[in-house]
């Protein structure tokens, strides 16, 4: 009798499934050829502390560099994967010197001061530039998830990331937002699309009929604009095309 691998039978018996060998008759041989055959996309995950570590606590010795460094009492849990990360220390932002604030530019290596007249400046993250040499091998460039997100309005500065609240930041110094809370992430990755296929493609075409009217109006719009206002007009273009981006990946999707 058949016995398919659906994502429920996953969810529902995932201590089962973890304990079960690699059996053929559950198609793990045609999963394995297609592992040897392909290589699997390349992964990378930056992760925030908001309020920062001790250094007592958390930094091994630096007098002892290599890799016979002892771990220090914060990095202890993770003595059986010692050979497999790195300590690096003595590294800042020179034009970020804050402590938790610092958290903002963090990936970015930013002057905050850099354009005159401005009290805050920002660019591209390191995340969003790994995300777009290795993001199109993958369903989603990159994903975001905003532990703040799902906090009360009173709470809502008490991350300790400084005044942007965010660690992404896309090519125009802007601020990714992230999914809200490990609900929304996990149907954004898992939960399927009912709707019929044709229908689908239907509203993506939809869509796409929209964003070419807006850019089109745009353009018409810029030939009568000053400079400052044209410099604006071209961040709204960029955002319109990073939506056109998702869209043609989710062509690339639908029905999988």
């Amino acid at each position: 009798m058949s016995m398919p691998i659906t994502r429920r039978r996953v969810l529902e018996s995932a201590t089962a499934v973890v304990a079960l060998p690699a059996l053929e008759s559950l198609g793990f041989r045609k999963f394995a050829s297609a592992a040897a055959a392909v290589p699997p996309p390349k992964r990378l995950i930056f992760l925030g502390f908001g309020w920062g570590v001790t250094e007592e606590s958390w930094y091994p010795d630096i007098q002892t560099p290599g890799a016979d460094y002892t771990l220090s009492p914060g990095l202890a849990p993770l003595a059986r994967h010692k050979a497999d990360f790195s300590v690096v220390q003595n590294m800042w932002n020179k034009f970020s010197v804050e402590g938790h604030e610092g958290s903002t530019m963090w990936l970015t290596g930013a002057n905050r001061f850099a354009q005159p007249g401005q009290t805050f400046h920002n660019s591209i993250s390191a995340d969003q530039v790994a995300a777009a040499q290795f993001g199109m091998q993958t369903r989603f460039a990159s994903l975001e998830l905003d532990a703040n997100a799902s906090a009360t309005k009173d709470v809502i500065g008490l991350s300790g990331h400084g005044p942007g609240l965010s660690l992404a930041w896309d090519p125009r110094g802007k601020p990714v937002a992230g999914l809200k809370g490990p609900v929304e992430a996990f149907h954004r990755l898992f939960s399927q699309d009912k709707t019929p296929i044709e229908q689908q493609k239907a509203m993506l075409a939809e869509q796409r009929s929209v964003l070419d009217t807006v850019l089109e109006s745009g353009r018409d719009l810029k030939r009568r604009l000053g400079q400052r206002d044209t410099a604006k007009l071209e961040e709204y273009f960029d955002g319109i095309r990073d939506i056109e981006t998702r869209l043609s990946k989710d062509e690339q999707w639908i029905g999988v």
